[in-house]
């Protein structure tokens, strides 16, 4: 049993199964070292996430937002364009597809994404939240 675990099993934390399983989520799509990325706070309510993805057209990159879960892929055909004049002497570039997952905090919402000179970044922004107190009635039966 991991110190997460019986965090989470204490009874004043009613209903927090699917934080467990973001997190246990995370801690697995962190273990991926390819393509390298900065998580960047940018202000009091930005954050922007920038990865290396040299060799990838627009057309190549995927983002997509499921519930929480921001997924950003790029897919290569993987055929060279060149013929058998062009051989590699090293090939230090990867040219592999690449899928990589983030579990976005609630509230955080994606604003923008640019490619610029082989960095793809995707801008988050936490709109300021209002907080609000509702008093609860008590019946009697």
């Amino acid at each position: 049993m991991t110190t997460r675990t019986v965090l989470f099993d204490s009874p004043f934390l009613l209903g927090f199964d699917h934080t467990r399983s973001l997190i246990d989520r995370a801690a697995r799509a962190a273990s991926e070292a390819y393509p390298p990325y900065n998580v960047e706070q940018r202000g009091e309510a930005a954050v922007r996430i920038t990865l290396a993805v040299a060799g990838f057209a627009p057309d190549d990159l995927s983002i997509t937002l499921e519930g929480r879960q921001l997924t950003i892929s790029g897919k290569r055909d993987g055929g060279d364009k060149g013929g058998a004049e062009n051989a590699y002497l090293h090939r230090g570039i990867a040219a592999r597809g690449f899928l990589r997952t983030f579990v976005l905090a609630d509230g955080l919402e994606v604003e923008e994404a640019s490619l610029e000179h082989g960095l793809l970044h995707v801008d988050l922004l936490r709109p300021e939240q209002v907080s609000q107190t509702r008093r609860i009635p008590i019946t009697t039966r």
